[in-house]
């Protein structure tokens, strides 16, 4: 070829380049299954084109390679990705032996019925409809032996696909691999948290993709001319240009092959003409459009009709819609095929890159776009069964607005009826916000929302839309729905307690036609929200919603409402919660089986729990977790008892593995502020009794601040105890007191010192130490005489732990703390009853010591606290035990061990691990972020490392283990509280 010549040939590059060592970790992962392997990167940045070649390694020789994609445009048909993956096993499963439930995929998979088992029996609850079909997925899965599965573009996945992809990940079939992509860019947190946490089993790996440097784009642009090499000026420019993305290097090869820009010199490397001939505007969309401007005309309609429709078309469908005839449209078909703009995939053909077809689509005028919409609508609506969700999109993109809103109608109701809320609420929040509707569609279309978005596990923010549709005259019943609906996303989204008040209060009256939800909103209003409301208008609301109960006439919803009722009860005290809940017992014989009765069940436990009524919280959670575990549940209400088993264990002293599952909790219900306080009350108290004493600090008041303005009335004991507890040993008694007046005076309004009597001891406490004896005095005799009456487990042992604190005399302090730590044993606190005897034992080492003789019988209760805070790994209550001990000349066990694992005074991998990412100068995020934990996990490993060293600084972390440290310690992270242990 002389240097005039231009170049021929192909345009995409047939070696690999500048991927070697993430194609290593790849194969490396899939080849030890279970794995998943997350493979992120942004558009155009090689993801598919490194799937394309793990498909032609020889790892995969006996490996099924199953592969599925979500689309920009999404149907109202969940688990797409999924049915995209397994249309084509058709031949493995024939040979394969499933169990009955792979039967629950015939509906899904009709193509595959004759290897399915005979479909199952329906279900009257579309969660259990949704947990089945997810165990049938796994159980094919299971059946076809080695597979690689390869579910592309997550970041477009429908909510049942990421979900039953975070399903697998938790029990995955053992020589199943996972490779999952995703543009990090547009994927949401809740992509992010289904991959980043497969169960302790699965292999992990997360490989990012990064742009190509100016030498592998060089490479790049010289495999694609199949020579040597490009000249250094020829690279660096083209990586100006395309950024290092390879496929902008790509398409910017092919315009300047077309362009005759390139010339070949006598050493045989390629070159550009001069710089002014190459004044390429950079990125993709450019070239792209110049590249189809100089194909014929065939080519240049089909290529705009292949946009519009965006998915893999038939050749019939892009002459219907590009209104070629078929001659036409195949040549410019085979025009396009040949340029390597569109690839054929099974039949049919689609462009070979996203971003390739946005910027065709860019570049069609309005008038022509329109029309060509209008022809796709036509076009898909000939299909069996029509995609609802591409007719909606065409018709809108069209300007059909009314036609739009009535596709999109349907295919929000094929999107409910198929269990996917999350997609149901996506189409009908945009035909909301964005269609002309009168004011009876719109709240029809509204009262439609506002039942699917509670629903979805992070609800979207569309009360303003529910609001818009009450601005219109509505009839009584649908504003009822409206007003009730508000509320209870309002109470979701965690916003102004008041305000859901108003809200459930302005639905009574409009819902007399539907006594199941008038009977919820009563029992709403009777639950301790809004702060300025007493008692006793919320004791008229649920007296209110008692005598509703039996005109529901459907049991479940009788049951879900008596669940209610006794929860809010069991709160005031009031012993009647007892008895309804043995009602609730009776009524479904103990075992849960519907989403709601899971609910009663499980709020009730909650409320038990808080109460210090743990026995009866267990009982009913066991049941509550039964009963969403089983075939008629799903994964939500299953996460919302683990909330309650969090706490519970918690109360109980059981904190093996707690700070895992706190972090876990914490990421599923990041878009639920009320859901989820649960879970910061119990890290923010675990950091305290962990000695991350910065950390406790923070998240303490934080919390206590969340929980007033949530309305979480009933969990504010437990994070007041502990900022309270912190500041009164820190001498800052006064002002944490002045900082939590206002819990204290929500408790006193709405009667909950059954609840808060366990954050009194702290309490009086703190008031004893600002100098306000008498009055914390006067708090503790009123509500010794008030708590009699009331049904309040907790109120025995708070109470004297109270006492405790303000008695006049040291032998009289003890007997109240020995007191209190023999009702919390009864309770089964262990924590609480730990710290009652490390007081007594203060107490009684102090009466020793005024009397100067005789035996204190301080060291036993001491020695029993000691054991029992070194069984929990309460560190901070542990040193300050063993100065205590320290100080009486009390001998102890050595130091402490270093937790569960056992790993004495050594530092355990993970410690190792973080103490020399520390060392090395990254802050606890980085670290996070590198490890997929959180920073609470690696503050906890590293504070157990220094403590473990006896080293107080990074810096000094960083010299012992002979790793440079390159900056000064982060705030809040220096000596990271690291007391050494006796």
């Amino acid at each position: 070829m002389t240097d005039g010549d231009t170049v021929a040939g192909r345009v995409i590059s047939p070696v690999l380049v500048g991927r070697e060592e993430e194609l290593g970790r790849l194969v490396a992962a899939v080849s030890r299954p279970p794995a998943v392997v997350v493979l992120e990167g942004e558009a155009g940045i090689g993801k598919s084109r490194l799937l394309a070649e793990l498909a032609t390694r020889p790892e995969m020789a006996d490996r099924l390679l199953l592969r599925g994609g979500a689309r920009r445009i999404r149907e109202p048909f969940p688990l797409g990705p999924l049915v995209e993956a397994l249309r084509g096993a058709g031949d493995a499963l024939a040979r394969a032996e499933l169990s009955p439930v792979a039967g629950a995929l015939r509906g899904l998979l009709p193509e595959l019925a004759s290897v399915l088992p005979p479909p199952l029996e329906p279900l009257d609850d579309r969660a259990a409809e949704r947990h089945r079909l997810f165990r049938g997925l796994a159980e094919v899965l299971r059946a076809l032996g080695p597979v690689v599965l390869v579910v592309e573009d997550l970041h477009w996945a429908d909510e049942q696909t990421v979900e039953f992809l975070a399903y697998a990940l938790a029990a995955p079939p053992p020589r199943m691999s996972i490779v999952l992509t995703y543009r990090g860019e547009e994927a949401g947190a809740v992509v992010r948290e289904a991959t980043a946490r497969p169960a302790d089993a699965v292999f992990h790996d997360h490989i990012l993709l990064k742009a190509l440097d100016a030498a592998q784009t060089g490479d790049l642009a010289a495999a694609i001319l199949g020579e040597a090499g490009v000249t250094a000026d020829f690279g660096a420019h083209l990586h100006e240009l395309s950024s290092g993305l390879p496929l902008a290097v790509q398409e910017l090869m092919a315009l300047l092959r077309a362009r005759g820009a390139l010339i070949k010199l006598r050493s045989g490397r390629w070159a550009r003409k001069a710089v002014a001939e190459l004044d390429v505007p950079p990125g993709v969309r450019d070239s792209v459009r110049e590249r189809v401007a100089r194909l014929p005309e065939e080519a240049r309609v089909v290529a705009e009709a292949a946009a519009v429709l965006q998915v893999p078309v038939r050749l019939e469908d892009l002459a219907r819609v590009g209104g070629l005839p078929t001659a036409g449209t195949v040549a410019g078909v085979d025009e396009l095929l040949v340029s390597g703009l569109l690839t054929e995939q099974a039949g049919t053909v689609a462009f070979r890159h996203v971003l390739t077809a946005q910027a065709v689509y860019g570049a069609i005028p309005l008038g022509r776009r329109q029309e060509l919409h209008a022809r796709a609508a036509e076009a898909v609506r000939a299909l069996e069964p029509v995609p609802l969700g591409q007719e909606a999109h065409h018709l809108r993109q069209a300007g059909r607005l009314t036609d739009w809103v009535a596709a999109a109608e349907q295919a929000a109701e094929q999107a409910s009826q198929l269990g996917d809320d999350a997609e149901a609420v996506r189409i009908l929040e945009d035909v909301l916000r964005h269609a002309p509707l009168d004011p009876d569609r719109r709240g029809r279309l509204a009262v439609r929302l506002g039942w699917a978005a509670p629903q979805v596990l992070r609800p979207p923010a569309v009360i303003d839309l529910l609001s818009q549709a009450l601005e219109s005259e509505q009839p009584g019943p649908l504003r009822g729905q409206l007003h009730f609906l508000i509320g209870l996303l309002q109470e979701r989204l965690g916003e102004d307690p008041g305000a859901q008040r108003r809200a459930f209060a302005a639905a009574v009256g409009d819902l007399a036609d539907r006594p199941e939800l008038a009977a919820w909103v009563m029992a709403a209003l009777g639950r301790p929200m809004d702060p300025a409301v007493p008692l006793a208008e919320h004791a008229v609301w649920l007296e209110r919603a008692l005598e509703a109960v039996p005109a529901i006439g459907d049991p479940v919803e009788e049951v879900f409402v008596l669940g209610k009722i006794a929860t809010s009860l069991g709160g005031y005290g009031d012993p009647r919660w007892l008895g309804l809940t043995d009602e609730v017992r009776r009524r479904t014989g103990g075992r849960p089986r519907h989403r709601q009765e899971v609910g009663a069940y499980r709020s009730i436990a909650e409320h038990a729990c808080l109460a210090g009524n743990y026995e009866v919280a267990a009982e009913l959670l066991d049941a509550a977790m039964r009963g969403a575990a089983g075939e008629e549940s799903s994964r939500e209400p299953l996460s919302r008892c683990r909330l309650v088993a969090l706490l519970l264990a918690s109360c109980r002293g059981r904190w093996a593995g707690l700070e895992e599952e706190t972090a876990l909790l914490l990421d599923e219900y990041g878009g639920r502020p009320f859901d989820r306080i649960g879970a910061e009350t119990v890290a923010a108290c675990l950091a305290l009794a962990r000695g991350e004493l910065d950390t406790a600090r923070r998240e303490l008041a934080e919390v206590t601040g969340n929980a007033l303005v949530l309305g979480a009335y009933e969990l504010l004991p437990l994070s007041v105890a502990g900022f309270l507890r912190l500041a009164t040993a820190g001498g800052e008694a006064g002002a944490a007191l002045a900082a939590t007046e206002a819990a204290v005076a929500v408790w006193e309004i709405k009667g909950l010192w059954p609840l808060a009597v366990r954050a009194l001891p702290a309490l009086a406490e703190a008031m004893a130490a600002a100098g306000r004896r008498d009055e914390a005095v006067a708090l503790v005799e009123r509500l010794s005489a008030e708590l009699r009456a009331l049904d309040a487990p907790m109120a025995e042992a708070a109470l004297a732990h109270a006492r405790g604190h303000l008695a006049a005399g040291d032998a009289a302090a003890a007997a109240e703390f020995r007191t209190a730590a023999a009702a919390y044993d009864l309770l089964g606190a262990p924590y609480e009853a730990a710290q009652a005897r490390e007081l007594a034992a203060g107490r009684l080492f102090a009466a020793k010591a005024a009397k100067a003789a005789g035996v204190s019988g301080a060291e036993e209760p001491l020695l029993e606290a000691m054991t029992t805070f070194r069984d929990l790994a309460a560190r901070w209550d542990l040193d300050r035990a063993a100065q205590l001990a320290r100080r009486h000349g009390v001998t102890v066990r050595g130091r402490y061990p270093g937790g569960p694992q056992g790993y004495g005074a050594d530092l355990s991998p993970r410690e190792r691990e973080i103490a020399e990412m520390a060392a090395a100068g990254l802050t606890n995020r980085e670290i996070g972020q590198q490890l997929f934990v959180s920073p609470r996990t690696v503050e906890k490993h590293l504070g157990a490392a220094l403590r473990k060293l006896g080293l107080r600084s990074r810096a000094a972390l960083g010299a012992h283990l002979g790793v440079e440290h390159p900056r000064s310690d982060p705030p809040g992270t220096g000596a990271a509280n690291g007391v050494a242990y006796p």
